[in-house]
């Protein structure tokens, strides 16, 4: 897992399989990043090939973490394997999917002046 910060978004890089074999791993290091303050995350999955149920539960955790800290998760590129399996169970009604990166960030810096604005 790779991760790179923008300001107050962070971008993590999925590895090329989700699986259960390293789905306990990786919900724990985006847990971390989360409990570390970290609430606007864009799950890059542009190298994940093969992707199972527990790997699909590792996206809605990570969502399920950082809704009460009013956070937001946005998935960026996904391969069309990972896609269709993300449109077969509908969470692409929960999750925004972004083809492009800079876009993302820029979306997700959006909501964080919103915050700070508020605030």
């Amino acid at each position: 897992m790779e991760i790179q910060n923008y300001d107050s978004v962070v971008l993590v890089g999925l590895p090329e399989k989700l699986v259960m074999a390293n789905s306990a791993e990786i919900r724990g290091d985006i847990q971390q990043l989360v409990e570390e303050g970290q609430k606007y995350l864009i799950l890059d999955l542009s190298r994940v090939e093969f992707i199972d149920s527990s790997g699909l539960s590792i996206l809605v955790s990570a969502l399920k973490a950082v809704q009460p800290l009013d956070g937001e998760v946005l998935l960026l590129k996904p391969t069309d394997n990972v896609r269709a399996l993300i449109e077969l169970t509908r969470l692409h009604q929960v999750f925004d999917i972004y083809e492009d990166q800079p876009a993302a960030i820029f979306h997700l810096h959006g909501m964080t002046r919103k915050i700070h604005a508020s605030a």
